[in-house]
C-alpha cells in the first residue's frame, strides 16, 4: 500500500469550521465520487478539533510550529495502481475536479504533501 499525506492549512479569512463544513460536506463526496476512476482504496479525514488553549499548550509542550486544520490521508494499493488512476482522460479530469475545489477551501503553499509507506507499531 502507498498513501498521501496531506497536511491541511485553511485558506486566509475562512473559520475552523467553515474549512471543516466544506471538506466533510462537499468536497469528501466529491472526492467519494472520484475514487473508482482514481483507484482510491481508502480517504480519510483528520479534523482539527476546535480548542485553541489545548493547542497551544501541546505546541508549547513540545517547541513545535503552528499546526494544521486537518490531515487528508489517501491510500492506494501501489504507485503504479496511483499512476494508473490519472493516466487516463477521465482520471485526469477527475484529478483537475479535485484540484479546483481544493482551491476553494485550501491554502496550497502552506499545505504540504508527501507519499509514504506505513509501518504499524500497535493496533
Amino acid at each position: 500500500m502507498i498513501k498521501l499525506v496531506f497536511c491541511l492549512r485553511r485558506k486566509p479569512g475562512m473559520t475552523l469550521a467553515e474549512f471543516q463544513d466544506y471538506w466533510l460536506n462537499k468536497h469528501g463526496p466529491l472526492v467519494r465520487s472520484h475514487a473508482k476512476t482514481l483507484r482510491i482504496r481508502r480517504y480519510v479525514q483528520t479534523h482539527t478539533l476546535d480548542d485553541p488553549g489545548a493547542q497551544q499548550a501541546l505546541a508549547r509542550s513540545r517547541g513545535a510550529p503552528q499546526g494544521y486544520d486537518g490531515v487528508a490521508e489517501l491510500w492506494w494499493d501501489s504507485r503504479e495502481e496511483m499512476a494508473a488512476g490519472v493516466a487516463t482522460p477521465e482520471g485526469r479530469a477527475a484529478s483537475i475536479a479535485l484540484l479546483e475545489d481544493e482551491r476553494k477551501f485550501i491554502d496550497h503553499t502552506n499545505s504540504p504533501l508527501w507519499l509514504a509507506e506505513e509501518h504499524e507499531m500497535l493496533s
